[in-house]
C-alpha cells in the first residue's frame, strides 16, 4: 500500500469485484471516487496476476487438463468480439490462466451490422484475429508447470486447430492423450467437459464484465483481462472448489501450491514483484518467501 490512498479500501474492493459488482457501484459501497476505485482495481489486478504466477507450482503426476475458449465482447458486441481462452486443471478446478483476444466479427449479418463494422474498420482499421496467438500464450503456462509429468492428458471439444496448439505447446516427442468431445453434447454433468463448462459458467456470474449484453462489460481488452486475474486469485486460493468441500479445500491447496486457503488481506498483504524472492503471503513478519516451501 505504498502511496496509496486509503489503504482500508483494498480489501473490500477485493471482495466486491470478486462478487461480481462493477466498479461504479464499488465505488458507491466505498465513499471512493470512480477513478480511485479504477486505479485501485488496476494496481490490486496486477499484484494478483503476479501472485498467481509466484505461488504456482509444477503439476504432480495424475493431473489432467481441460481448455475452452468462451467468447464476449468489449465496447460493442456486434463490432468487437474477443475470445477468452481458459485452461484448468480437472479434479482441482484450478484455473491455470485465461486471456482475452480480440477476434473478427462473425455470424449472422444485417445491413446496419456490416455498416457499423465498415465504420469501425474505417476508424480503427481492420479488427485482427488474434486468437491463436492467445490460445497458444495458454497453452504454455500450462507447459511450463508440467514438465514433471510423465504423460500429459488433454480434454477440449473437437476444434480443428486444437491439436496443431496442442503439439506445439508440449512438443509432439511427448507423450500426449489428446481427448475430444462433440461441443454440441448437453452442458450437464454427465458432459466429460462439464469441469470447464462449469468454471466458464462461474466466471459469467462472479466476473460481471464477461456477462451478456451488461453495463459492466469492459471498454478496452486490456482490463477484461486485469479483471480475470482477480477471477483466478479468488478461486483459486480463497473460494471452495465445491460448496460441500471442508472450508480449507481450494484448488490451489489441492494441487499443494499452499497449505491452506488464504483470506483476501493475506492475498494483498506483501509485494510479489520480486519472483520467488517475494514474501510469501502467508508470512506475518516477511520471514518466508515465495521460494521455499508452500505456505
Amino acid at each position: 500500500d505504498y502511496r496509496d490512498n486509503r489503504p482500508d479500501a483494498n480489501r473490500r474492493l477485493f471482495d466486491s469485484l470478486a462478487s461480481g459488482t462493477g466498479l461504479r457501484q464499488s465505488a458507491r459501497t466505498l465513499k471512493l471516487t470512480v477513478r480511485s476505485t479504477e486505479l485501485k482495481f488496476r494496481k490490486l489486478a496486477r499484484h494478483l496476476r503476479r501472485l498467481g504466477i509466484n505461488l504456482a507450482r509444477p503439476f504432480e503426476d495424475g493431473a489432467t487438463f481441460q481448455f475452452d475458449e468462451l467468447e464476449t465482447y468489449e465496447t460493442r458486441r456486434n463490432t468487437r468480439p474477443l475470445s477468452v481462452p481458459v485452461l484448468i486443471e480437472r479434479e482441482s478446478r484450478f484455473i491455470v490462466w485465461a486471456e482475452a483476444a480480440p477476434i473478427r466479427p462473425r455470424g449472422k449479418m444485417s445491413e446496419a451490422r456490416k455498416r457499423a463494422i465498415l465504420d469501425e474498420d474505417a476508424r480503427l482499421g481492420p479488427r485482427k484475429d488474434l486468437s491463436a496467438r492467445s490460445v497458444r500464450r495458454t497453452l504454455a503456462r500450462g507447459a511450463r508447470l508440467s514438465d514433471r509429468l510423465p504423460s500429459i492428458v488433454f480434454d477440449t471439444d473437437e476444434k480443428s486447430s486444437y491439436p496443431k496448439h496442442l503439439r506445439r505447446a508440449f512438443g509432439s516427442a511427448r507423450k500426449l492423450v489428446h481427448r475430444k468431445t462433440n461441443s454440441k453434447l448437453a452442458r450437464l454433468t454427465w458432459n466429460p467437459l462439464f469441469p470447464i463448462n462449469h468454471t466458464e459458467a462461474m466466471m459469467r456470474d462472479l466476473l460481471g464484465r464477461l456477462r451478456r449484453d451488461s453495463w459492466l462489460v469492459s471498454k478496452a481488452r486490456r482490463y477484461l483481462d486485469l479483471g480475470l486475474q482477480v477471477h483466478m486469485a479468488y478461486r483459486n486460493f480463497v473460494r471452495r472448489r465445491f460448496n460441500a468441500d471442508d472450508e480449507e479445500q481450494t484448488p490451489a491447496k489441492m494441487l499443494g501450491f499452499v497449505r491452506r486457503q488464504l483470506s483476501p488481506a493475506e492475498l494483498l498483504r506483501w509485494r510479489q514483484d520480486w519472483g520467488w524472492r517475494s514474501i510469501h503471503p502467508t508470512s506475518r513478519i516477511g520471514d518466508s518467501v515465495v521460494g521455499g516451501a508452500a505456505g
